[in-house]
């Protein structure tokens, strides 16, 4: 599971940098094969901070790109970072929500 991980984690920084460099579309195909490759693992902590900031990159970009489903993982992200209590992950889901008038 290992490479799985590493290969998850390695699409999410990809996927980041390129929202980053205003490639939005070429980050949310980064970003799905990071959400691909992490589904099919079986559920642990690791799996499940990755699958927030996952998520919570997905929301942010959606969100550049004034996308409706922005929603759905905006709320997984922010579940994900609850349950897992991942400092990083928390503060992320925080920023996300500091622009909805909500807490996390």
């Amino acid at each position: 599971m290992r490479p799985a991980y590493l290969s998850a984690a390695r699409f999410l920084q990809l996927g980041r940098e390129a929202a980053v460099e205003g490639e939005s579309r070429a980050a949310l195909d980064l970003l799905t094969e990071a959400l691909g490759t992490l589904r099919v693992l079986p559920p642990e902590r690791t799996r499940d901070v990755l699958l927030s900031h996952v998520h919570l990159a997905f929301f942010q970009t959606l969100i550049m790109l004034g996308e409706d489903e922005a929603d759905e993982h905006l709320h997984l992200g922010v579940s994900y970072a609850r349950s897992t209590r991942d400092p990083l992950a928390r503060a992320i889901a925080q920023e996300c929500l500091s622009g909805l008038d909500a807490v996390l």
